[in-house]
C-alpha cells in the first residue's frame, strides 16, 4: 500500500484528470446542495415528517436505473462519451434550475417533486455509466483505480460542504435557492469538458449497434462468479442500505428533534467517513476482493450502532464509520468490475453495476420509509444493518470457493 501523497494523487499529474476534477468538484458541490433541499422540502414542507413521502422520490429517481438498462449502457460503449457527458450534465442542470425556479415562486407540490425526480432519474441513467467509464479515457488503465478513488474523494469532499451550505441556504432565504445553485454549478463540468484535451483522450473501441448488446452484457457477467457476488453484494446494500436520506432526515427530526442545519451537520458528518474511505482507496495500489467483505461487515455495523445510538453526537459517529464502510464497498466493486472488464464490454457491465447498486431503491426505499413511519428511524436502520451483514455473507461465500479452488 503506498501511503505517500504522490501515490494518494498520482492521477492528478494527468492534464485532462485534473481539468475534469476540478469542474466535476463545482457540480458535485451543487448536486449535493440539491440532494438536501429536495429531501428537507418533501419532508418538512410538502408533509409532515413523511418517511415514506421521501422513499416514494428516491423510488422515482432510482428506478429509471433499472428501467433504462438496455439502452443506457449501450450509449456507454457507443457513443462519444466526452459529447454525451456534455449533454446529459447540461440536462440536468436544465432541470435543476426548472425545479428551483417553481419551488422559489412558492408555487412547487409535491407531484413536481415526483415528476422531477423521475425526470432527473431518466437522465442520470445515461449519465452514471458513461461518467464512471470516461475515467479510463482520461488516466488509462494503469492509473484507474487511483483515478476512480479520487472521484470519490472529490464527490465526498462535496458532500461534505454541500449539506452544510443547503443548511445554511435554507435556513437564510429558503429552499428553492439550493436548486437554482446546482443548476448554476453544472457550468463548472461543462467548461471542464469543453476544454479537455481531446487529442489527450484514450478512448477505447465503440461498439456497433446489434440485436442483443444487452444480454451479452448481461450474460457475460452472470456467467463469472466474481461478478455475479458483487452484484448480489450490491443489490443487498444498495436496495436496503444506502438509503441515508430516508436515515439521516428521519432520526435528525423524529428522533434528535433538529433543524435544517442539524440536519445538514450530519450529513457532512457522514460524508468525512465517506471521504476517510475514498482517500484509503485512492492510497491502495491495487483493488482485492477481501475489502468488500471487511466494507460489507462494518457497514453493518455501522448501522446497527446507529440505530443503537441515544443521542446525535455518537449518531454522528456511527455515521462516520458508515461512510467508510459504503465507500469501501462501492470503490472496490467499481475498480473490481472495471478493471476485470474488455474495454468493448465496459459500458454495459458498469451500467448493470449501477443498475443493480441504484435499481434496487424502487424497492427498498418505500420498505425502509414505512418502516421508519410504522416502527420508528431505528428499525429503519436495523433493516440496513441486516443488508450489510448478509452482503457480507455473500462475500465470505465467494471467497470460500476461491480458496477452495474456484473463482469467487
Amino acid at each position: 500500500m503506498m501511503w505517500c501523497l504522490p501515490g494518494v494523487f498520482r492521477s492528478l499529474r494527468i492534464v485532462n484528470y485534473r481539468i475534469w476534477a476540478a469542474g466535476a468538484f463545482v457540480s458535485n458541490i451543487g448536486t449535493w446542495v440539491q440532494h438536501t433541499a429536495q429531501d428537507w422540502l418533501v419532508l418538512t414542507e410538502l408533509t409532515h415528517h413523511d418517511a415514506s413521502a421521501v422513499g416514494l422520490v428516491m423510488a422515482l429517481q432510482f428506478g429509471p436505473q433499472m428501467l433504462l438498462l438496455p439502452w443506457t449502457g449501450f450509449a456507454a460503449d457507443h457513443f462519444n462519451q466526452r459529447r454525451l457527458l456534455m449533454v446529459t450534465q447540461a440536462a440536468m442542470g436544465v432541470l435543476a434550475l426548472a425545479l428551483g425556479a417553481l419551488t422559489v415562486a412558492g408555487i412547487v407540490r409535491l407531484w413536481h417533486v415526483y415528476v422531477f425526480a423521475f425526470l432527473f432519474g431518466c437522465v442520470a441513467a445515461f449519465d452514471a455509466p458513461v461518467r464512471q467509464t470516461f475515467v479510463a479515457e482520461l488516466v488509462g488503465e494503469r492509473d484507474l483505480h487511483n483515478a476512480v478513488a479520487l472521484n470519490s474523494t472529490s464527490f465526498n469532499a462535496a458532500r461534505l460542504i454541500g449539506p452544510a451550505v443547503s443548511g445554511l441556504v435554507i435556513a437564510a432565504i429558503g429552499t428553492g435557492w439550493s436548486f437554482l445553485i446546482n443548476g448554476v454549478s453544472f457550468v463548472g463540468v461543462l467548461l471542464s469538458l469543453a476544454t479537455l484535451r481531446v487529442a489527450a483522450l484514450r478512448p477505447s473501441a465503440r461498439v456497433h449497434r446489434r440485436k442483443g448488446n444487452f444480454t451479452e452484457g448481461f450474460r457475460y457477467a452472470w456467467g463469472r462468479p466474481d461478478l455475479r457476488a458483487i452484484l448480489i453484494m450490491l443489490f443487498l446494500i444498495g436496495t436496503f442500505g444506502l438509503n441515508f436520506p430516508i436515515f439521516i432526515s428521519t432520526m435528525a427530526v423524529s428522533v434528535f428533534h433538529v433543524g435544517a442545519r442539524g440536519y445538514g451537520i450530519l450529513s457532512s458528518i457522514m460524508a468525512l467517513g465517506s471521504m476517510a474511505g475514498a482517500f484509503f482507496g485512492a492510497a491502495r495500489m491495487a483493488p482485492r476482493f477481501e475489502s468488500l467483505l471487511t466494507g460489507a461487515f462494518v457497514f453493518g455495523l455501522g448501522c446497527a450502532l446507529a440505530a443503537l445510538a441515544p443521542g446525535y453526537w455518537l449518531f454522528a459517529a456511527a455515521l462516520v464509520v458508515i461512510g467508510v464502510a459504503a465507500l469501501t464497498v462501492t470503490n472496490t466493486t467499481n475498480s473490481l468490475v472495471q478493471l476485470s472488464t474488455p474495454p468493448e464490454m465496459r459500458g454495459r457491465v458498469m451500467a448493470l453495476r449501477v443498475g443493480v447498486a441504484l435499481g434496487g431503491t424502487p424497492i427498498g426505499a418505500p420498505i425502509v420509509g414505512w418502516v421508519a413511519d410504522s416502527f420508528g428511524p431505528r428499525w429503519a436502520l436495523g433493516v440496513g444493518a441486516a443488508a450489510g451483514l448478509a452482503s457480507a455473507l455473500v462475500a465470505l461465500l465467494a471467497l470460500s470457493r476461491r480458496d477452495a479452488g474456484n473463482p469467487p
